[in-house]
């Protein structure tokens, strides 16, 4: 054991190291088959003597072994049951023991074990947290309260249910008073200790966790052990939002200290209490009020108090939403003071801003940004005085013009020197202005009536954005950032005029001007207006478009470090938008577009770093396809393969997703050609079962083996291959997560060989789909084996048909068809959605009625079944949808990256109509009927007079004679 504890201890020293971690990376995985990897991987962890990062890689390991080890869909334990018992006794006093950095990982894994078994398979976890609660450690108690916020905070984004409300109970009644109990010991401890800095910031530590697991406990209703003991808790929470202590005060300027997460803290509480229990809380508001008026209005404007400062904020904006608290400020004098003393302050630029927009100018824009996540002093000023204008719109709206009026005349007495001044002016207006949330499609939908805001652009900021020099660089970036959040509000004939202005300052030398340029031009050329046309339209960027994409790809390309090349997102962003727009006009300039997406591919393969850039490169990559492939297929295919085979030579784990995809589509661009060389030579590789391992990968290989079979079918018969790839379909199959895509393998397969290539495994394929439906049927499952049922009926010119799906069942049991065909196949036919499944479901019953022996003989009750199916089908005759060129946008932000698949939009598959020959289904019926009738010698009208009701009878012969 030790010998091979050293050896994965190693394994974990060279996946730090960039030389080494591919290999070591390899390596790991193949330790982890074996039994026990996880218990010596927390030895490691355990172990002082190995290095810290050495424990640290290991914790982390663990965690990610956790996420894709602790069980299967359903819930079973996939590792060996002592294993799991071991795990579970050792977890929680190691996490309490180990150093801060380990413990977050640690309780990483802790979170994803108690989402499967607490806190039915783990009802002695709270009691064993309890129980390790001491009266004076606070380091021992940070491990315990750690642990539970770890579990605890999983409540706050769920939907209210028994389950969780039961398990929330069990949590209160046996954590619930020691918690308290500690909380009150805690603030004990502080007064004793009040000189030990030491001892403070141990204890410190404490109560932020404490105040987060407040929130946690609170999340979902107000427990009634805190209710009863509001006065007492809320007397804490005030004593705390105003305690100071210098021994906790922090040397530098920008970064926090545990006063100031603490009070963060504490208002993310109030705002909490505020919202969801105002009844109960309403009566000790008013304490908070005037402590938090305090601290804004003496606080100081060091980066280290934003946290703070936006916190604070946003507990008042919740406060003011609720009418009788927000009447206290119902009056000028007082919304005079708020804008002076609490907007003014923490809206306007400050010296540290600037360094930042010079010195690190892409963390300036993602913290700018409207809809950033982030806790800026500038956004929580924004919403609070948004949230005024709500309930006092005229008042605040007259207030705040007097201030405006004021920044804009003190930027004409003196320009050069007064430009932050025009700024605050600005970003007042634009405060005022909006009304409601910014969407990220259309920006600001809603505005006040009483401002103009294209007059107000006209007048003080057009100037701005026109001006050669003499403009800074900061009021630039405000004109950008002004069309870019009122884009909706401006008609198409500005937006001609606008748009060229914004293309112009994407040749800004200043970094934040021609990144606030393209992520201007990207949303502009994204507008629709009411009519659902876009404002920039295809002619009005084609002839421009070699340019704009040229000059996008030398900003990303400027400096060739993986890291630099795709640290803009927005400038990627806005080259997938082109391409997006000027669809086929980007055929002209393949060569130059081309060579740049192969330059960055090689490149950021190297470091994959920024997940939102090379998302959307592999997105304009599949514009850049989608529009440019069909023309020239093999070229691209020819010039795409050697970076994208490097990808997965080079095992890059995050790209495989999206290059598997690019493949397919490329694949998809030239459905008739022959298999190339370069395609052949894949098949083997993608069928290896390590590669469907990774659950993200599934999705993507699915779809790029469905697109290599129709063109490869003689080769991958010739080598073998359809046994692998049939065994991919029984691992999909099998599982709840995949059984979709492996039914979309299938009928590739299906739809690919002869019947005679397949004839050996109909059979065994029928056992494992009849045995699913039979032991774990799933809603998803039962509608892909009708579909694929249909699929396979419907094709009775090509050896297939519904006699052959009988003759296949019947030899996996006997008898089984006409159950399986009366419960759920033709029950279930009426449930398919999509307008190409229910087409082929109406041509597979036509035929069925026309061409079927065994209905004609066999099931004879059958036959007059399956005509009431085709018939309630053609109630509402399946019509395909119009060709939508649309493609709708991911929001990157609801997105995990690198955790699942990510599906590329601009190259999404588009379902294939198998009979486009057929276009009027109801005609189509009616005349296959009739001939079959002539074939068959007028057996169709005879079945139909002795097998149907009256009505249905009636109905199916004006089908046949119109």
């Amino acid at each position: 054991m030790a010998a091979n504890l050293q050896s994965v201890a190693q394994l974990l020293e060279a996946s730090l190291d960039p030389k080494q971690n591919k290999q070591a990376e390899i390596a790991i995985l193949q330790q982890e088959r074996k039994p026990g990897f996880s218990l010596s991987l927390l030895q490691i962890v355990s172990t002082a003597s190995y290095p810290y990062n050495t424990r640290l890689a290991s914790a982390l390991c663990f965690k990610n072994f956790i996420k894709r080890n602790w069980t299967d869909e359903d819930g079973n334990y996939k590792l060996a049951q002592d294993e799991v018992v071991a795990i579970k006794r050792e977890l929680i006093g190691l996490m309490i023991s180990v150093p801060p950095g380990i413990q977050s990982q640690l309780g990483d894994a802790i979170s994803v074990i108690a989402d499967s078994d607490f806190w039915q398979r783990w009802d002695t976890l709270i009691d064993d947290l309890v129980s390790r609660l001491t009266v004076d450690d606070p380091v021992v108690n940070n491990g315990v309260l750690q642990v539970a916020h770890s579990i605890f905070k999983r409540w706050r984004p769920l939907f209210r249910s028994d389950g969780l409300y039961i398990e929330i109970n069990h949590v209160l009644s046996k954590f619930g008073p020691p918690f308290l109990s500690l909380f009150e010991n805690t603030d004990h401890l502080l007064e004793q200790n009040a000189g030990n800095k030491g001892a403070l910031q141990q204890l410190f530590t404490s109560l932020n966790l404490m105040i987060k697991l407040f929130y946690d406990l609170s999340s979902q209703d107000l427990p009634p052990i805190f209710e009863d003991n509001l006065p007492a808790i809320t007397s804490l929470l005030h004593k705390y939002l105003k305690y100071d202590n210098s021994l906790l005060h922090t040397d530098d300027d920008a970064e926090a200290g545990p006063l100031e997460y603490v009070k963060a803290g504490i208002f993310e509480v109030l705002v909490l209490y505020v919202q969801k229990y105002e009844d109960a809380f309403g009566e000790h508001l008013a304490q908070f009020v005037g402590s938090s008026w305090n601290l804004l209005t003496t606080i100081g404007p060091e980066t280290k108090y934003d946290i703070l400062v936006s916190k604070a904020l946003q507990f008042l904006t919740s406060m003011v939403r609720i009418q009788q608290h927000a009447q206290g400020f119902n009056n000028e004098a007082t919304l005079g003071q708020v804008v002076e003393k609490v907007i003014l302050p923490n809206l306007s630029l400050r010296d540290t801003d600037m360094e930042l927009f010079e010195d690190e100018p892409i963390e300036f824009i993602r913290r700018d940004l409207e809809g950033s996540d982030s806790d800026t002093r500038r956004r929580a000023a924004t919403d609070f005085l948004r949230q005024l204008m709500e309930q006092f719109e005229e008042l605040v709206t007259n207030v705040v013009f007097k201030y405006i009026d004021h920044y804009l005349s003190e930027y004409q007495k003196d320009p050069k020197n007064n430009w932050r001044a025009k700024d605050t002016a600005i970003y007042l207006f634009s405060s005022i202005a909006a009304k409601g949330t910014a969407t990220a499609s259309q920006g600001v939908k809603s505005i006040n009536q009483n401002v103009n805001v294209i007059e107000f652009f006209q007048k003080n900021i057009a100037a701005d954005l026109v001006s050669e020099t003499g403009v800074e660089a900061i009021l630039k970036v405000d004109a950008i950032k002004y069309l870019y959040t009122f884009r909706s509000q401006m008609a198409k004939e500005q937006w001609r005029v606008a748009f060229p202005l914004l293309v112009k300052h994407l040749g800004s030398s200043n970094y934040v001007v021609y990144t606030y340029a393209a992520i201007a031009v990207e949303r502009i050329l994204y507008l629709t207006g009411d009519d659902r046309q876009p404002m920039i339209n295809q002619a009005d960027v084609s002839s421009s478009s070699k340019d704009l994409l040229e000059h996008l790809f030398n900003l990303m390309e400027h400096d060739p470090a993986p890291e630099k090349v795709q640290e803009n997102e927005f400038l990627m962003r806005c080259a997938m938008r082109v391409l997006i727009v000027i669809k086929d006009g980007v055929i002209p300039i393949t060569d130059s577009v081309l060579a740049h997406f192969i330059t960055i591919t090689h490149i950021i393969s190297s470091n994959p770093s920024n997940p939102r850039f090379y998302y959307y490169h592999f997105e304009a990559l599949g514009a850049f396809i989608r529009y440019a492939a069909p023309s020239q297929p093999e070229k691209l295919e020819k010039a795409l393969y050697p970076p994208f085979a490097g990808v997965l030579q080079d095992d890059v784990q995050e790209f495989m997703p999206y290059v598997f995809q690019l493949f397919a589509a490329l694949l998809e661009a030239n459905p008739a050609a022959t298999l190339s060389d370069y395609y052949t030579s894949l098949i083997p590789p993608i069928i290896m079962p390590s590669l469907w391992e990774s659950k993200g990968n599934v999705p993507a290989l699915v779809r790029l083996l469905s697109s290599i079979i129709p063109r490869g079918a003689t080769e991958i018969a010739k080598d073998n291959q359809i046994e692998p790839i049939l065994g991919i379909f029984q691992k999909l199959v099998s599982s709840k997560a995949n059984e979709s895509h492996g039914f979309d393998l299938l009928e590739a397969v299906v739809g690919s060989f002869p019947p005679t290539a397949l004839q050996n495994y109909f059979v065994p394929l029928m056992q494992i789909m009849l045995t699913r439906l039979q032991n774990s049927r799933t809603e998803t499952f039962a509608l892909r084996f009708v579909r694929f049922y249909h699929f396979v009926s419907a094709r009775d010119d090509q050896g297939l048909g519904a006699d052959f799906f009988i003759n296949i069942t019947e030899q996996v049991q006997s008898g089984v068809y006409v159950p399986l065909y009366l419960t759920v196949i033709l029950p279930d036919t009426q449930k398919l959605a999509r307008p190409l499944d229910r087409k082929t479901a109406v041509i597979s019953l036509t035929k069925t009625l026309t061409d079927s022996s065994a209905f004609v003989d066999k099931y004879m009750k059958g036959w007059g079944y399956t005509c009431e199916a085709l018939l309630k089908l053609l109630e509402n005759p399946p019509v395909p949808s119009a060709t939508d060129d649309i493609i709708v946008d991911h929001d990157v932000d609801d997105m995990s990256f690198g955790v699942g698949f990510t599906q590329l939009t601009t190259c999404k598959r588009i379902a294939r109509d198998q009979w486009p020959h057929i276009t009027d289904i109801k005609k189509w019926v009616g005349e296959h009927l009739q001939a079959a009738d002539r074939r068959h010698s007028g057996r169709i009208s005879r079945f139909v007079q002795e097998r149907l009701s009256p009505e249905a009878r009636d109905v199916l012969l004006s089908y046949m004679q119109s």
